[in-house]
């Protein structure tokens, strides 16, 4: 005699509480939903533009050093993002533009170092921006998980006390269906902290790069000659044909 499996059909799930739910539940499932959407959204496009700028360090490690002035190295620095190339351009624009009746006061070295410090803040803003958003939502998330847990097992036990009955499948399944919510804040908030920390990690390493970078190109304006490398001096402010402005003493 053949023996058929009784397919039983689980009433409890993500489908059932979103259609037996009320305006609370919905309201913590879609919320948990955004949360989740935009911490994904955030760690794809922070770590796509950590990848673009560590490009950009290698190329201008390679091309920009090579190149016979700041001027030619700018120009081997391809696309209007590069933040090695604004870096240089605002670097070169220091130069050229610190004589005058008030920047006149000011030494050639700290307008410089001033101008790329301003450079070097808005990358590294810009690196940090969504980051915030990763801690928010893997610090609140669990919470919201919770609180829809709480409110389900509340309405659980109200729905429970007007039927009059205690029995565990009374009980188990819509207790079981109210932690669904907490399942959901903790799967939200667990890539967001891991996210976050991964490109916190990565952040570090291209700051470093950019600061390197800034560091080096202040001294090539400054001497005509990269820190520690083997050029000779080059003419004029940092070789760009501008003659060097007096440094105050």
């Amino acid at each position: 005699m053949a023996t058929e499996n009784a397919v039983i059909e689980n009433p409890y799930g993500l489908q059932a509480l979103w259609s037996q739910g009320g305006f609370v539940s919905k309201g913590t499932m879609m919320m948990l939903l955004i949360m989740s959407m935009m911490s994904w959204y955030v760690m794809i496009t922070k770590a796509w533009d950590q990848r673009r700028l560590k490009k950009f360090a290698v190329a201008a490690e390679k091309d920009f050093w090579k190149a016979g002035s700041v001027r030619d190295g700018v120009a081997l620095l391809k696309g209007n993002d590069n933040a090695f190339r604004m870096m240089a351009e605002d670097g070169l624009s220091a130069v050229q533009h610190h004589e005058g009746k008030l920047t006149d006061q000011i030494d050639l070295h700290e307008w410089i170092t001033q101008a790329l410090q301003r450079s070097v803040d808005s990358i590294t803003g810009s690196l940090q921006g969504g980051l915030p958003i990763l801690a928010s939502v893997g610090s609140t998330a669990p919470f919201v998980g919770l609180f829809g847990t709480v409110w389900g097992i509340y309405n659980a036990l109200i729905s429970i006390g007007i039927a009059g009955q205690a029995s565990i499948d009374k009980v188990a399944g819509p207790v079981g269906e109210a932690l669904i919510m907490t399942a959901m804040g903790l799967a939200v908030a667990v890539p967001a902290v891991l996210g976050y920390n991964f490109l916190l990690r990565r952040n570090k390493v291209v700051i470093e790069k950019v600061n390197y970078f800034a560091h080096d190109l202040h001294a090539l304006l400054l001497s005509g000659s990269r820190v520690g490398g083997s050029g000779s001096k080059t003419t004029g402010a940092a070789g760009t044909g501008i003659p060097a402005p007096a440094i105050k003493r």
